[in-house]
């Protein structure tokens, strides 16, 4: 087999062969591949902590800690707390707010006290879901992207056919190589976001009934401390 032709049919040779618009279309999903990597870490670390953080933390709450001590932790450690320790300290801090006013009956206590709950746990379930939105337009996006660019690179091989008196193999071959490098590059970079992205959602659901299921029960204890 004839060593120049390996070489000129390397991916590198491919790809700086190839027409202006298949190489932008290339960067863009490098650049997207190398995000989409980024963020995958980022995220799996976030939400590997905000677990631990969770499951700590309904230890020391069903451990039968005084609600006013962990009020205080909260308090101390805020930075440094977790998404369901900061929904507790919203929530015991307006219980505790309203608890004050002698007009509030048990009902405008406990409804207050959800909404303080409420507002967090969206606040905490927004962060937890920030950037997923990316990796879910990465994964949809980047196949079209890439077939965008193989269609590109193909036109442009049947265009340079019309120059050439005899269309053999070896001449159309390389063009069309260059141009399912797009589609690879694509594929590239939507399959691992794809599945980053199913992984997450499902984690930051499971995450959410976790908080939801805690506020419930919260508010039951709040309820049953003012009746």
């Amino acid at each position: 087999m004839n060593p120049s032709v390996n070489h000129d049919m390397s991916i590198l040779s491919l790809v700086s062969g190839a027409s202006v618009i298949v190489q932008v279309v290339l960067l863009l999903l490098l650049l997207a591949s190398v995000f989409s990597w980024y963020y995958i870490f980022l995220k799996y670390f976030a939400l590997r902590r905000a677990h631990n953080l969770a499951v700590e933390f309904e230890k020391q709450f069903w451990s039968g800690a005084d609600l006013k001590d962990l009020h205080q932790r909260a308090l101390s450690s805020r930075e440094g707390a977790g998404s369901m320790e900061r929904i507790f300290e919203a929530g015991f801090r307006e219980f505790m707010k309203l608890r004050k006013q002698p007009s509030m009956d048990v009902r405008a206590i406990t409804d207050g006290t959800g909404r303080a709950m409420r507002a967090t746990y969206q606040r905490e379930i927004e962060e937890l879901e920030s950037n997923l939105s990316f990796l879910a337009s990465v994964g949809s996006v980047s196949p079209y992207v890439g077939l965008f660019g193989t269609v590109w690179g193909i036109m442009n091989s049947f265009r340079g056919l019309s120059n050439v008196a005899q269309a053999t193999l070896a001449a159309v071959a390389p063009g069309i190589a260059e141009a399912l490098v797009a589609t690879a590059m694509g594929l590239f970079a939507a399959i691992p976001a794809v599945m980053a992205y199913n992984w997450f959602a499902g984690d930051v659901n499971r995450l959410a009934i976790r908080y939801d299921s805690f506020i419930e029960e919260f508010s039951n204890i709040l309820q049953r401390q003012v009746n």
